[in-house]
């Protein structure tokens, strides 16, 4: 009994002592920080998606009657459906602003690359809610380009359609998000091997051809990066749609912070969060899948 016992303990001491255990030992406690931080959370933020509210009163009998108002609900399914498409608008004009910027700091910047990412990077260092509120003063009736537009002469009264609608949801945040597109372009840019650009010269492509046939799909998990990161939090963006959006710019975060404020229906706010959730995952498999698809057919 006593051999047979020590054989295990041996086995466990040894396992102990090994890689695994010191590599286990190292990433448990950052494993249970994002646990307690990150899953933990969302696994509340679900369980109370199946629960239902009256007034202040929790009813913890389960129940799909929240999803059922999040998907069908009109209002909702519009709010889901403008959320969407503001989002997809501002990461295909986001990524379209952001490639040939990082493509010229990472193909002509020369030495000066990293002061030209710090230029990038300036604006940003201001907080975020000031640079929404900038955009207030440059779109308002009476903002910066209404007074110079006016100025010139080309228009005789300000202009209301600038500001408080969704066309300045999707201004403010391209603006804000860019810098963060512009980031992993420029890094996916830099692996390319040049000496792959210059065999397709050599073989006769053009610079456009070179750009299309070479740099862009072997840019791609950049782009497709820069293109979720801006996608996946402007879907749920709340600060920027209260401030410059108006009626006509109102996204799914402020209908999300409603309930779980003034309405007090934590219940139906967390499906709308979930609900949320799964629809940005889904939206950002479908478009991975079509990147490739197009990279593809280039080839």
């Amino acid at each position: 009994m006593t051999a047979g016992a020590t054989v295990p303990a041996a086995q466990s001491r040894r396992w102990r002592e090994s890689d695994e255990a010191r590599g286990l030992a190292l990433i448990s406690p950052t494993l249970l920080y994002a646990i307690a931080l990150l899953l933990l959370p969302v696994m509340i933020v679900i369980l109370y998606s199946f629960w239902s509210q009256d007034y202040l009163t929790i009813d913890r009998t389960f129940t799909l009657k929240n999803y059922q108002e999040a998907l069908f609900q009109p209002i909702y399914r519009d709010l889901f459906l403008r959320s969407l498409s503001i989002s997809l608008v501002v990461s295909v004009t986001t990524v379209l602003m952001a490639y040939p910027i990082a493509w010229y700091i990472s193909f002509h910047g020369g030495r000066n690359k990293n002061l030209w990412l710090f230029l990038v990077t300036i604006p940003f260092l201001t907080s975020y809610l000031l640079r929404v509120l900038s955009w207030k003063v440059i779109l308002g009736y009476e903002g910066v380009l209404n007074t110079g537009l006016m100025a010139s002469g080309l228009i005789h009264e300000p202009i209301t359609s600038l500001l408080y609608n969704s066309n300045a949801v999707v201004i403010t945040l391209v603006h804000s998000w860019v810098a963060f597109a512009i980031l992993p372009i420029y890094v996916s840019l830099e692996k390319i091997d040049r000496s792959l650009i210059e065999a397709g010269r050599d073989l006769g492509d053009t610079a456009l051809q070179s750009l299309i046939r070479v740099v862009l799909p072997l840019s791609l998990p950049g782009v497709i990066s820069a293109f979720l990161i801006v996608m996946i939090p402007t879907v749920g963006d709340y600060v920027t749609p209260k401030l410059v959006g108006g009626k006509d710019g109102v996204m799914i975060a402020t209908a999300i912070q409603v309930n779980f404020g003034r309405a007090a229906n934590w219940p139906l706010g967390a499906a709308l969060s979930v609900t949320t959730m799964v629809l940005v995952s889904a939206a950002a498999g479908m478009i991975v899948l079509g990147f490739r698809a197009l990279v593809r057919s280039v080839r």
